[in-house]
């Protein structure tokens, strides 16, 4: 049943390649109008050009549909608003904000500068914030709207991303809250740990350092990408938009190839407690035997190469 976002109005950061430019596509192809943001850098967010949004936009309207480009960098307050000014400039309204854009600037910790560290977690978390502010007021006014946060399963843990996995942990953070801020309001706000070959998963760096990890052991998240296209990201994104999702908020999924996974959220798997409350000694005795027992050490000590 095409048509089910008839005369909505879509955003889509990062739209002008891989997974952001599927969900253009389908979010187009379902009736909505979407702009189309890219800033067009590269893989570390170098330079820009406009060409990515503008061929996004152009393959839509070939199809039939509505769309207009934006190459603002989602990392500025002022583009969030911007974006948000223009859909309601151009077509009156605005019912589905897609947080996509993102780049990488991979590093062990110990060498990553505090530049690699500022620019990600500004073009991954700030970004998103930087539409949902504007966004969550007019959806708040209008009491209905669609939010969709983009985390990774590197947050769970990655060799050699902090800054990467801490922006996009931030990132499930702040949807679990915006589920509840604006639930009641009839808006949704789920996000997606997306599992696709893109620039950024396979680029030469990408490669390098899952070679580098499957040398030292350590099984990367993310891996075996090689066979999942980016357009298997969309449905689940856009179907999260249609009006049979309304009662989806606060949600985590993993999405990629043919599978769509379910999260866990966060609850506590066993308590200790101790009258008059714990010491280092009684720790010593109780942790190894209660919630300390079949503890993992995910990356035991190595010792010193040669």
């Amino acid at each position: 049943m095409a048509g089910r976002l008839e005369g909505q109005v879509a955003i889509v950061t990062g739209a002008g390649r891989g997974i952001g430019r599927g969900e253009a596509l389908l979010l187009a192809a379902e009736g909505a109008r979407v702009i189309v943001n890219d800033l067009g850098g590269s893989p570390g967010g170098q330079g820009a050009d406009s060409s990515p949004a503008e061929e996004v936009v152009a393959e839509i309207k070939k199809a039939g549909g509505e769309a207009i480009a934006n190459f603002d960098s989602v990392a500025s307050m002022e583009a969030g608003e911007k974006m948000v000014r223009q859909a309601l400039d151009t077509w009156g309204r605005l019912d589905i904000v897609v947080n996509n854009a993102g780049i990488l600037r991979d590093r062990m910790v110990f060498n990553m500068s505090e530049e690699e560290w500022d620019d990600v977690i500004a073009i991954h978390l700030k970004g998103h914030f930087t539409i949902t502010k504007p966004a969550s007021i007019l959806f708040r006014q209008q009491r209905s709207g669609r939010l969709i946060g983009t985390g990774s399963s590197s947050g769970l843990g990655n060799m050699g991303q902090a800054n990467y996995a801490a922006a996009k942990e931030g990132i499930a953070g702040l949807f679990r809250t915006l589920a509840r801020d604006l639930g009641r309001y009839g808006a949704t706000a789920n996000y997606i740990r997306p599992a696709a070959a893109t620039r950024l998963t396979m680029s030469p760096e990408m490669e390098q350092a899952r070679a580098k990890s499957a040398a030292a052991g350590v099984t990367r998240q993310g891996g075996g990408l090689a066979d999942r296209g980016p357009e298997k990201i969309a449905p689940l994104v856009v179907w999260l938009c249609t009006a049979a999702a309304a009662n989806v908020n606060g949600q985590d999924f993993g999405v990629g190839g043919n599978s769509i996974s379910l999260y866990s959220q966060p609850v506590p798997v066993n308590t200790i407690t101790r009258d008059g409350g714990w010491t280092l000694d009684a720790l010593d005795e109780v942790f190894p035997q209660t919630i300390g027992r079949g503890l993992v050490n995910p990356q035991p000590p190595q010792p010193p190469k040669a």
